[in-house]
C-alpha cells in the first residue's frame, strides 16, 4: 500500500497556546507523527494548501523550512522504497529523525530562540538567552551534546550556579528549566533517547524553592496615597504604581500599553502581555484623578494614558520591551525614594503593587474571583500565590495553643 506524508497542524495547543506543526506519515493505515519543533497561531495555518498563511510575520522563512523538511521525508521513503520490499510507517519516522541525532545542544538552543523571537516572545527570550549561555559557557564546548548532559553534569553545573555564579536557589531552577524543556525538544525530534533523560523522580528534580511575598498594608498604601512632598517624577511613579494597584496589581508592561480607546463604559478593557488574556474592569473612583491627570497631554483616543511609550516603535516588539524595562527600573528608583519619605520599611517596586493586592484581599474575597481578577489559568496557581497573604486561620490557631 502506497504511503502518504504531509504537513499537519496539531489540534492540541503547548501551555503558550500555540500549535505545533509536525509531519504526518500513514503506511498501511498506520499512522506516525514527527514534530517540527515550530508552533503557531492556529489562525495563521491554511488546512487546504497545508502551509503557513502569509499573516504569520515569518511565513516565508516557516514555509521554506517545513518545505524542506518535507522533502527530506519524501527522500526518505523512496530510498525506502529503493532498497526494502516492506516497511511501516515506524521505520519511515526512524529514517526520518536519524539524521538529527548528531544535533547539538547549542545547535538546538540556537532553533530554540529563534522561535520565541519569531513568535514575540521577547520577555521569555530576554530571559533564557543567557541561561543557555550559562550552560554552553560552563560546558566550553560549541557542540554540547545531549548524552553529556547526565545528572553527573547537572550537578556540577548547579554547585557552579551557586558556587561561582551566586545565583539564589530559584535562579537555578530557572536554568534547569531551560534545559529541561530542550532535552524535551530534543527527545521529541529523535536527537537523543528518552532512556537518557536525566530529571525525574530518583534523578534530577525541578523544585520550585519557597519564596516569600511581601505586600504593604492598608495603612501603608494609605501613607503613599497621602503624601504631598514629591517631586515630579516620584509624583508620576506613584501615579503609575497606584494605578496598578487600583486595577488588582495590573503589570507594568500592561499599565504602560493602556490607551485612552481602553477605557469606555466606565470600564478599563485589555489585554494581558503575559497570556495575551482579555480582562475587563470596573474603573475604580481612586483612579478618576490619576486620569485627570493625564487627560491634559491626551493627543487623540489611541494615544497612551502614560508617556513612556509613546515615542516607541510600535512595529518593533524589541524597541516597546526595552523602553518598558527602562521605565520599570526608573519607576522602582523613585519608589525607593517614596518609600522613604512614607516611612515605609518595605521593599517598594512596581511588582509589589501585586503583592499589595493580594495582601489586603488576603482571604476576604472568594478564591474564584481572585483567579478572575489575577487572570490565573489555574485556581491552583491563585490558590498557591494567596497563601503568601492568608494568615489568619494559622494565627487564630497559634492564639488558641498559647492563650492561657
Amino acid at each position: 500500500m502506497a504511503s502518504s506524508i504531509r504537513l499537519i497542524l496539531r489540534k492540541k495547543p503547548n501551555k503558550e497556546g500555540l500549535y505545533p506543526l509536525m509531519i504526518r506519515i500513514v503506511k498501511n493505515r498506520k499512522a506516525n507523527v514527527i514534530y517540527t519543533g515550530h508552533y503557531i497561531e492556529s489562525h495563521h495555518w491554511d488546512d487546504v494548501e497545508r502551509k503557513i498563511k502569509k499573516s504569520h510575520p515569518n511565513s516565508v522563512r516557516l514555509n521554506n523550512l517545513l518545505v524542506k523538511r518535507l522533502a527530506e521525508a519524501s527522500d526518505t521513503v523512496i530510498e525506502l522504497q529503493s532498497n526494502h520490499k516492506e516497511f511501516s510507517s515506524k521505520q519511515i519516522k526512524k529514517q526520518i529523525v536519524k539524521p538529527f541525532e548528531n544535533e547539538s545542544f547549542n545547535n538546538i538552543s540556537k532553533q530554540f530562540l529563534l522561535e520565541l523571537e519569531a513568535n514575540k516572545k521577547l520577555t521569555r527570550l530576554s530571559s533564557d538567552k543567557p541561561r543557555i549561555n550559562h550552560v554552553i559557557n560552563f560546558a566550553g564546548s560549541d557542540n554540547l551534546s545531549f548524552k553529556e548532559i547526565n545528572e553527573d553534569f547537572l550537578k556540577n553545573f548547579i554547585s557552579h550556579l551557586r558556587i561561582k555564579r551566586k545565583n539564589s536557589p530559584r535562579s537555578i531552577t530557572n536554568n534547569l528549566i531551560v534545559i529541561r524543556t530542550l532535552f524535551n525538544i530534543a527527545i521529541r525530534k529523535g536527537i537523543v533517547d528518552s532512556k537518557l533523560y536525566p530529571f525525574g523522580k530518583g534523578k534530577i528534580r525541578v523544585k520550585f524553592p519557597e519564596t516569600e511575598k511581601v505586600g504593604l498594608s492598608a495603612d501603608e498604601v494609605k501613607k503613599i496615597e497621602n503624601l504631598e512632598t514629591l517631586k515630579e517624577q516620584e509624583l508620576h511613579a506613584r501615579n503609575v504604581w497606584l494605578f496598578s494597584f487600583y486595577l488588582a496589581g495590573m503589570r507594568v508592561a500592561d499599565v504602560l500599553k493602556i490607551k485612552w480607546s481602553d477605557i469606555f463604559d466606565e470600564r478599563l478593557h485589555y489585554r494581558m502581555n503575559k497570556n495575551d488574556k482579555l480582562l475587563s474592569l470596573k474603573l475604580p473612583q481612586k483612579v478618576l484623578p490619576i486620569l485627570e491627570n493625564y487627560a491634559k497631554d491626551k493627543l487623540n483616543e489611541d494615544d497612551f494614558i502614560f508617556p513612556e511609550l509613546k515615542k516607541a516603535n510600535l512595529k518593533s516588539d524589541k524597541d516597546i520591551l526595552a523602553k518598558t524595562k527602562t521605565a520599570n527600573k526608573k519607576f522602582n528608583k523613585y519608589l525607593e525614594q517614596i518609600a522613604v519619605k512614607a516611612e515605609i520599611n518595605k521593599k517598594l517596586t512596581m511588582h509589589i503593587a501585586r503583592h499589595t493586592f493580594g495582601n489586603i484581599s488576603g482571604d476576604k474575597i472568594p478564591i474564584q474571583m481572585l483567579q478572575k481578577l489575577y487572570r490565573h489559568s489555574s485556581v491552583t496557581t491563585t490558590i498557591n500565590y494567596q497563601s503568601n497573604f492568608m494568615h489568619k486561620d494559622t494565627d487564630d490557631a497559634l492564639d488558641k495553643v498559647i492563650d492561657f
